[in-house]
């Protein structure tokens, strides 16, 4: 059986670019393929950024499939398959499993706010499903729960392909307890920014980021030099790329770094869907001059 990919390092969580309420599928692959000559280590293709909770099953799918053709195995795509309809998650794991995807990101459950055994049952339906490395995606300020401790240790201790977990609740504490619990039995990944160094100075090995639509080079540089122990060079970096961390979540993800993109000429169009609007004027002039001021 081929060897699984390894989710580490620096994983680009892909935005998803719009023009006149289509998928841009030619700035998508742009975008992918600059990504790839610019050494991240992973993709995560209809995430949180990508907007997935506005994208329609087929086009879902195709977003998938478009980053898989363009990757062309040189990194690792991590497909975002999670619902808070289990059968859906399971259709979408699927379907990616076949793609090609090299892993599913799966978020907890949103809305339905399901007991901690209804969350076990969830994913061990899905693990089920695909034998290919499964991210645990706990986001308890966009789903209302929290993938708990034990939770993980079940999934782990059952399903072997269960050993990453995408952790974005804002607490190095929790991290701390994971890695705690699991030691090297599970990979956690920042799903912050702005909390990537401290997340990894406790254990974690990596980030989902959203900055590295636009920084790929240097966010990587940082997380290489933490992975190394590196963290005097890695210090250095966070320092310097902390305003942007912060600005690029000013309002609602992805609008911000879809903003700085278009600034930047990597994607036209700063649209995104539907209850998501465009940034305010406000909120634009300070990014502005965070951007500006990191181009020092």
């Amino acid at each position: 059986m081929k060897k699984p990919r390894e989710f580490t390092g620096c994983l680009t969580a892909l935005v998803t670019p719009f023009s006149d309420g289509s998928v841009a599928y030619d700035e998508l692959r742009r975008l992918v393929e600059f990504q790839v000559k610019s050494g991240i280590n992973g993709l995560v293709p209809v995430g949180t950024t990508g907007e997935s909770p506005t994208l329609g099953y087929d086009e879902h799918m195709d977003v998938v499939r478009c980053a898989i053709e363009v990757a062309r195995g040189r990194v690792p795509v991590l497909a975002g398959t999670g619902s808070n309809s289990t059968k859906e998650a399971l259709d979408l794991t699927r379907q990616a499993h076949a793609a090609g995807a090299d892993g599913m990101l799966v978020v907890a459950p949103y809305y339905n706010k399901p007991t901690q055994e209804g969350l076990f049952r969830h994913f061990a339906a899905i693990a089920e499903e695909t034998d290919k490395p499964i991210v645990l995606y706990s986001i308890p300020s966009r789903c209302g729960i929290e993938i708990g401790v034990p939770v993980i240790e079940r999934l782990r201790a059952k399903y072997p392909h269960v050993a990453h977990v995408k952790e974005a609740g804002g607490s190095v504490d929790r991290v701390d307890q994971i890695v705690s619990a699991l030691g090297d039995d599970v990979t956690v990944l920042s799903g912050d920014d702005s909390l990537t160094l401290p997340f990894m100075a406790v254990g974690a090995k990596g980030v989902v980021s959203v900055a590295t639509n636009l920084w790929p080079r240097e966010v990587g540089k940082m997380v290489a030099h933490a992975l190394a122990g590196d963290y005097a060079s890695a210090r250095k970096l966070h320092r310097k790329l902390y305003p942007v961390f912060k600005g690029i979540f000013i309002e609602s993800n992805p609008s911000p770094i879809k903003a700085a993109m278009v600034r930047a000429g990597v994607i036209s169009s700063d649209e995104v869907r539907p209850p998501l609007c465009p940034m305010s004027k406000t909120n634009r002039a300070v990014l502005e001059k965070i951007l500006r001021d990191l181009e020092r």
